[in-house]
């Protein structure tokens, strides 16, 4: 039986690096787990709550926290990242006030940076929110498929796959053998 491994650890110190970089004590080190979840949770909730984007698109890719004594530094990887720099840099403070009332540290400097995703249609978890964002204003799986593949190839992916299963509104879905397809080549070898 084939056994499943997490995509990122196996990709680690080769073509990945780690999203959260800090050193701690053992004893220390489900508290400092917990407080990297805390930040994680508080910006996906702060972006999901003020990000108006018609698709319903967030846009994180990920988020990389770099812990030391006294600051804590935030690099938000976003796909659309007008919605945290265009004309407003309140709403970066804002963000960054909310952070620190969540993690209650006041003798820790927070450091919040966003930087863009140049293709972000080729960054799976883009692409994952744009497909439940389409699904969740009830626009047909197949025509949301088919828009995913579209945008995905026009941000010069060479090959990708995907699959859709699951239920949806009681019925179940399978994306037949037409919609699920490996890339643009027609050669491919698995």
């Amino acid at each position: 039986m084939g056994q499943k491994i997490n995509p990122l650890g196996f990709r680690l110190g080769t073509t990945q690096d780690h999203y959260s970089l800090w050193f701690a004590q053992p004893k220390n080190f489900f508290e400092g787990l917990q407080e990297d979840q805390k930040i994680r949770n508080c910006i996906k909730n702060y972006v999901q709550k003020n990000m108006k984007i018609s698709s319903g698109v967030e846009g994180i890719g990920h988020i990389e926290i770099q812990k030391r004594i006294d600051v804590i530094q935030v690099i938000i990887y976003l796909g659309f990242p007008k919605f945290l720099t265009e004309g407003k840099p309140k709403r970066i403070k804002e963000l960054q006030i909310n952070v620190q009332k969540e993690l209650n540290c006041m003798n820790r400097k927070l450091n919040i940076s966003i930087t863009r995703i140049e293709n972000p249609y080729m960054h799976p978890n883009v692409l994952a929110e744009f497909i439940a964002g389409q699904l969740k204003n009830r626009v047909s799986f197949r025509k949301a498929m088919k828009k995913a593949i579209e945008l995905t190839e026009q941000s010069i992916q060479k090959e990708f796959k995907y699959k859709l299963q699951g239920v949806l509104m009681e019925k179940k879905l399978h994306a037949p053998n037409g919609l699920e397809r490996a890339g643009s080549s027609t050669n491919s070898s698995s």
